[in-house]
């Protein structure tokens, strides 16, 4: 994989990942909408994906998805990892769950073509909990929440290789549930353009998940800001919070899109 000239994407020049339409939707969504650029070193994300490759190379690309929300792309749930993935899958749950969240027991893989997308669309609380973080492999891309009643509040995430994100619905009162879960790979959290938000600001009851609608813009659209964002092949491994009323070993229920 290194030799495809991907990896070398991983370190696109600029001050940040996260950029809003206001200083309003940045402080809302500055603990419900997070990236962590570097996640990954490079040799756990070859790790990933040199795992991964022989079952999605099995699968073929499809271009109807059942709510019609991703074009170009093959899936798969797994629950059977190599012990190396295991431990990195375990330094996942550290920093994106909290310690009362009960994940479903098979992790969502997500490969998109370089023509690929997801639509934009809003999670079913029936499919998956209050929060997914998700792991971003070979290529780089833009994810796009816009909200559902004011269009022109919207949230724009650079997932660059290697990257985490995390989506959460964060219930009035709630804190951030790792703030304090150190990582193999110390990085700064990345969560507005605004350096005057203070690291602890939260608005209540802010959902990235539910009252936003995502999206992975495709290539021609691919930009953040001005930069232009060129997508290749994009592997995202996602994990999820078992949704409400669910028991951990139950499945079944069709997957989160991103």
């Amino acid at each position: 994989m290194a030799g495809t000239g991907l990896l070398a994407l991983r370190t696109l020049p600029g001050p940040s990942w996260v950029r809003g339409s206001g200083p309003s939707v940045l402080s809302r969504l500055q603990d419900a909408a997070v990236v962590r650029p570097g996640f990954l070193s490079t040799a756990e994300e070859e790790t990933l994906s040199r795992e991964l490759e022989p079952e999605l190379r099995r699968r073929r690309y499809e271009y109807d998805h059942w709510d019609a929300a991703i074009h170009g792309f093959r899936e798969t749930e797994k629950s059977r990892w190599s012990e190396a993935s295991r431990a990195i899958l375990q330094r996942v749950q550290a920093a994106a769950f909290g310690p009362g969240q009960t994940l479903l027991s098979s992790v969502h893989v997500l490969d998109l073509e370089a023509r690929g997308y997801i639509k934009p669309h809003v999670d079913s609380i029936k499919f998956c909990g209050a929060t997914i973080a998700g792991l971003s492999l070979l290529s780089p891309s833009v994810m796009r929440l816009v909200h559902t009643q004011e269009p022109g509040e919207w949230l724009e995430l650079l997932l660059e290789p290697g990257s985490l994100y995390i989506l959460r619905y964060l219930h009035p009162g709630s804190t951030h549930p790792s703030k304090n879960v150190p990582s193999a790979h110390p990085v700064p959290w990345v969560l507005s353009l605004n350096p005057a938000l203070p690291e602890d600001a939260f608005t209540p009851g802010g959902s990235a998940r539910y009252d936003f609608s995502h999206e992975i813009l495709r290539d021609e659209e691919s930009f953040f800001g001005e930069r232009r964002i060129p997508r290749g092949r994009r592997i995202s491994v996602i994990c999820r919070s078992l949704p409400e009323g669910m028991g951990p070993g139950e499945s079944g229920q069709p997957p989160p899109a991103c």
